[in-house]
């Protein structure tokens, strides 16, 4: 299932349009699928500025370790710090519980050069 009222990366994060300039972002269900059983989330320091694309975390699984990227400029505004404990919310509810961190986005047009859900789907069945 692929939330039509997000929008994409090709790198398989989801963003959360919240109040004002803040988005939420994580990484897709396809995504945790792929990876298998995620063990661990390294997650951006609150505070810091990001840019488009840079890598700004990690997620480790029982198979594989995989960077999460930046999808917008702007500062981390919060992070989801029960992932320390319990990353696993990151397979067991990808779109909700699972969320990584919060961007207060530079510029909020910079949202409409994501994809939407239909061209999310497409990428991932190609």
């Amino acid at each position: 299932m692929i939330p039509e009222e997000l929008r994409y990366t090709a790198e398989h994060e989801w963003v959360e349009q919240r109040e004002g300039n803040i988005v939420r972002i994580g990484i897709t269900d396809f995504a945790q699928s792929a990876l298998g059983d995620v063990v661990f989330v390294q997650l951006p320091e609150v505070g810091a500025e990001v840019r488009t694309e840079q890598v700004v975390g990690e997620v480790e699984s029982t198979k594989s370790v995989s960077d999460v990227y930046a999808p917008v400029t702007g500062k981390i505004f919060a992070c989801n710090d029960k992932l320390a404990k319990t990353p696993e919310l990151v397979n067991d509810d990808p779109y909700q519980a699972g969320w990584m961190f919060d961007i207060e986005v530079e510029d909020s047009g910079s949202l409409t050069a994501l994809l939407n859900a239909d061209a999310y789907a497409k990428l991932t069945t190609e």
